[in-house]
């Protein structure tokens, strides 16, 4: 099994509602016989990938988008080069690939394509537009529809979804179900954070006022309620180095690029539900990264036995002491005492490491990993 590099997270985040089930209520999960907030794996991903694209840590060329919305795209991207009505010769070359869109031109389920493999795309278009530009029938299927291409067309686009080098597809995977030679097993796993803690559920309730009411009416225009918690999160991701290379096809500098930027997004952000009722904006108090040999280790059994508070002792400290006590112990019993590089705000980490003050020097330190296990594998 090859190495994982590791990011263990404590953040202590006040009262929101972050990530909403289907009834607007904060996710939970019972863990150890008690209540924990939770936020999905899903949930933290795609502000992983908006700020990939929002610091510009990595290049837009080396992004994904995900969309059913891939007419619109091309259309924008062959107008720049002149091709006036665009759409006829897009829903051919789609169906070079066995893609079908909606009369609205909107694929059948969201598709994750690399900016690469969307520009390969219109470039494929602009150079084959007089074979591709022919009457589109929308009753025809998949497959009629790509047995009336010329071969040549059809075998350049079957190569050009290959990932495009997308950090953001190479980190978390895709899955086409029409092009099952398209799908990337993901290079990095997300787990859903849980609090360290029981959560009980809380509610605010409020009510609003017509700024045109006149005096004589009293009383609230509007009355509702919100549900929330404020809990002391354990967050943890294992990202395979070696799978990331060879998902962005051998590219070195992407993919350090890619561990260093993934460290730095994964800390710095959360999902964004209900955030402009609650601004609950809290940087993690420790930020841990650990290069583990055999097999990933998951510390949230830690958590098992619930933390619980002291009048002394923030629980963001004590969650942080829990953790290391784990490590100790796992890393002990299953031979899997990898360097550690930490981020500790609360001075309760003592299961060693080199402690750094800045988390760009964490993220630094990742990717030297990285770099490492690069170079020793040839």
């Amino acid at each position: 099994m090859p190495p994982f590099i590791e990011i263990h997270i404590i953040q202590n985040i006040a009262p929101g509602n972050l990530n909403r089930d289907d009834t607007g209520a904060p996710k939970d999960a019972i863990f150890g016989g008690f209540r924990r907030a939770r936020l999905s794996s899903q949930a933290q991903k795609r502000p992983v990938r908006r700020f990939f694209r929002e610091s510009r840590l990595i290049a837009p060329q080396h992004l994904g988008l995900r969309t059913k919305k891939v007419m619109a795209r091309l259309s924008e991207m062959l107008l720049t080069r002149g091709r006036e009505a665009p759409d006829n010769a897009i829903r051919q070359a789609l169906a070079a690939i066995h893609m079908k869109l909606d009369d609205k031109g909107e694929a059948q389920y969201l598709l994750f394509l690399a900016e690469d493999e969307l520009a390969r795309f219109a470039d494929l278009i602009d150079r084959h537009w007089d074979a591709l530009n022919i009457e589109a029938d929308g009753k025809k299927s998949k497959k009629d529809a790509k047995s009336a291409l010329p071969k040549e067309v059809i075998a350049e686009a079957s190569r050009i979804l290959d990932g495009g080098r997308a950090a953001d597809i190479a980190l978390f995977g895709r899955m086409l179900a029409d092009l099952p030679g398209a799908n990337q097993d993901a290079a990095c796993q997300v787990a859903h954070s849980i609090s360290t803690h029981a959560v009980e559920r809380q509610f605010d309730y409020f009510t609003a006022v017509d700024d045109l009411a006149t005096p004589e009416e009293s009383g609230a225009a509007m009355i509702d309620n919100v549900e929330f918690n404020s809990a002391t999160h354990y967050r943890y991701a294992a990202l395979d180095p070696l799978k990331l290379l060879a998902n962005l096809q051998g590219d070195e500098e992407l993919a350090l690029a890619s561990v260093r930027a993934f460290i730095e997004a994964f800390a710095c952000t959360l999902p964004s539900g209900k955030q402009n009722s609650f601004a609950a904006h809290n940087p993690p108090a420790f930020v841990g990264v650990v290069l583990r040999q055999k097999m990933p280790i998951n510390l949230a059994n830690a958590f098992e036995q619930p933390v619980f508070p002291q009048r002394d002792r923030a629980l963001s400290a004590l969650s942080v002491e829990r953790l290391a006590h784990q490590e100790k112990t796992l890393a002990q019993a299953y031979g899997e005492e990898g360097p550690w590089a930490v981020l500790d705000l609360t001075g309760a980490w003592d299961a060693g490491g080199t402690a750094v003050v800045k988390l760009a020097d964490l993220a630094e330190w990742a990717a030297r990993q990285a770099a490492e296990r690069y170079a020793a594998r040839g």
